[in-house]
């Protein structure tokens, strides 16, 4: 029997050059995916197929095959649709989880008046469970899962929980990325009770996040990652405060010198796919 040595590891991210960019880390997480391929690591990158993003200049595509699974959010039902688009200058698949409720609008997290979407609690859940269903279609089990952005923010305490018990998540590590505040509103009241997609979680588990602002999305995150990048020189003042390194958690001070030279987050992956 042959013994499976390929490294192989996971981006989740909102944003990433050149479809969506907000902060310097979407050029960045480009870079670091480009390298990470270079240097022999299997790299696959999972986005929001926003409706911003031109389907068409970027060349996205539906990958049928793995499109018509099903996700369920707070007992409804909706369709996921994949598509996968070639990053430019590298063989990098990037795949786009879409869905006519959630993404196809033409506005990001806020509408045309600048109000924040009522239901970007139900997008975010909706898009951290499609990844994570998504890599179980794929049978392509990853050494780390690297979720950047406020909408990753529940992949860590999944795979603690509804997921951990999946093969294909059983030996994955999780990062996340700490970034400065996005949005000031809150997520809708019923976000913890949505947020609460298997039996496996339980609503103390969602303590951290139930407050449903951009920092409560953070701390919730670093609690249940395995290692934290502090992605921003202007992180909230209560992320500093509380993410701290531990016996059990990893944290990785933030870098101004990340956004030309990506060498330490690259041997970040190395050291945990040689693990």
């Amino acid at each position: 029997m042959s013994v499976d040595t390929k490294k192989r590891v996971l981006i989740v991210a909102n944003e990433l050059s050149p479809y969506l960019e907000f902060t310097d880390f979407a050029n960045i997480l480009n870079q670091l995916a480009v390298k990470a391929f270079e240097s022999g690591i299997e790299v696959r990158i999972i986005m929001p197929r926003f409706g911003v993003i031109n389907e068409r200049r970027h060349k996205l595509h539906e990958v049928v095959r793995l499109s018509g699974i099903n996700i369920i959010i707070d007992k409804d039902d909706y369709p996921l649709i994949i598509k996968v688009a070639s990053l430019p200058n590298a063989r990098l698949q990037v795949y786009f989880m879409d869905n006519d409720d959630y993404f196809k609008r033409k506005f990001v997290f806020n509408d045309e008046h600048e109000n924040f979407y009522e239901d970007n609690a139900d997008r975010m859940v909706f898009f951290c469970k499609s990844a994570l269903e998504t890599v179980k279609k794929f049978g392509w089990p990853p050494h780390v899962i690297h979720c950047h952005g406020w909408m990753t923010s529940l992949i860590p305490l999944y795979l603690k929980t509804t997921y951990k018990k999946e093969p294909v998540f059983g030996y994955t590590k999780s990062i996340f990325t700490a970034q400065a505040t996005q949005f000031k509103e809150k997520l809708s009241d019923q976000f913890v009770k949505k947020a609460i997609i298997s039996a496996d979680i339980k609503e103390k588990d969602l303590e951290l996040f139930k407050d449903g602002t951009n920092t409560a999305l953070t701390l919730g995150a670093a609690k249940y990652a395995d290692i934290v990048i502090m992605g921003s020189a202007k992180l909230d003042k209560k992320v500093i405060e509380e993410v701290k390194p531990s016996k059990v958690k990893k944290v990785v001070p933030f870098e101004e010198t990340w956004t030309d030279d990506v060498t330490s987050l690259l041997d970040l992956y190395k050291s945990l796919t040689e693990s």
